[in-house]
């Protein structure tokens, strides 16, 4: 697959090379093709989606407080959970679930590729909690842990491979028995992010880069492997063009299952999200516990 990172539609007389750009706004990408590579560990963005992480009236990086809050005591009271547990929490951020956990009484290892938000994580810790800056992709734990999550749907922007990989690393690092608990969006969640493509200008920055720019966002749908696409377009002033990919993967319960029982796990227990509600087929969300084999 080709990585499509920054380049310059500048032309020779000085022009922005309107044929370039919209040939790159009208190409449809192939399934998980990347695009800049490693841009949650841009600085400029790292600040920003720390920002995201931490406002509580914003449900996106991370979810409302009072939604974390649910989550973390449902996970503990689902898996009987007692202190001196050992949870490794993957994608840990800030450390928002992690710092509850360890308030708990488990022993917590979060695990986050992003500098910054593990600094901010460790600055604001319980105080017991182990923080590791890795990509969770080349996790080398083995039997260590009595739980591992994975919140707000980190499971659905890997592609297949990355997948077959995480979940192999994910059950070494279980003891026997343990548990994986994640989420992961469904179809219903994918027919409603499908949206027309939107121009936009940002004159003072914005979440991609911190000067002018001008930003196409543009939503792809690969229906028939239950895919979407998120697509950035970012034009700053001088030219200098970046495209930024966000894929999400949607599961079902006849899709999910099969996949983790061929990397040794049962499925024990599927719900609407990770506070326990019952599992309705019109949520866009799937939570899931799943219990090493």
């Amino acid at each position: 697959m080709t990585s499509y990172q920054a380049r310059n539609l500048i032309t020779a007389d000085g022009a922005l090379d309107l044929v370039q750009l919209a040939a790159l706004a009208g190409r449809r990408p192939a399934l998980f093709e990347p695009a800049e590579p490693q841009f949650w560990t841009d600085p400029y963005i790292a600040q920003q989606m720390l920002k995201t992480h931490l406002d509580p009236d914003i449900d996106a990086a991370s979810r409302h407080p009072a939604i974390i809050d649910a989550t973390v005591a449902w996970i503990i009271e689902r898996l009987g959970l007692a202190a001196g547990d050992a949870l490794l929490d993957l994608g840990c951020g800030p450390g928002l679930y992690c710092k509850r956990f360890a308030a708990r009484g488990l022993d917590v290892t979060g695990v986050d590729f992003s500098e910054n938000s593990l600094r901010y994580a460790r600055e604001h810790a319980h105080g017991t909690e182990t923080y590791v800056l890795l990509n969770y992709l080349d996790l080398d734990y083995t039997n260590r842990f009595d739980v591992v999550t994975l919140i707000y749907g980190d499971f659905c922007p890997l592609s297949d491979a990355q997948r077959a990989t995480l979940l192999g690393h994910i059950h070494r690092a279980l003891k026997p028995g343990g548990h994986f608990v994640f989420d992961v969006t469904t179809p219903v969640q994918n027919r409603r992010t499908v949206i027309p493509p939107v121009w936009s200008v940002h004159k003072d920055g914005g979440f991609w880069k911190p000067g002018p720019h001008l930003m196409l966002a543009q939503v792809f749908d690969y229906p028939a492997d239950d895919a979407i696409l998120e697509q950035y377009i970012v034009v700053e002033a001088d030219g200098k063009t970046t495209v930024y990919h966000n894929w999400f993967k949607a599961f079902t319960e006849e899709t999910i299952t099969p996949l983790l029982e061929a990397h040794g796990f049962r499925v024990a227990g599927l719900y609407n999200d990770l506070t326990g509600a019952p599992c309705t087929p019109d949520s866009p969300w799937l939570g899931i516990v799943a219990q090493k084999t």
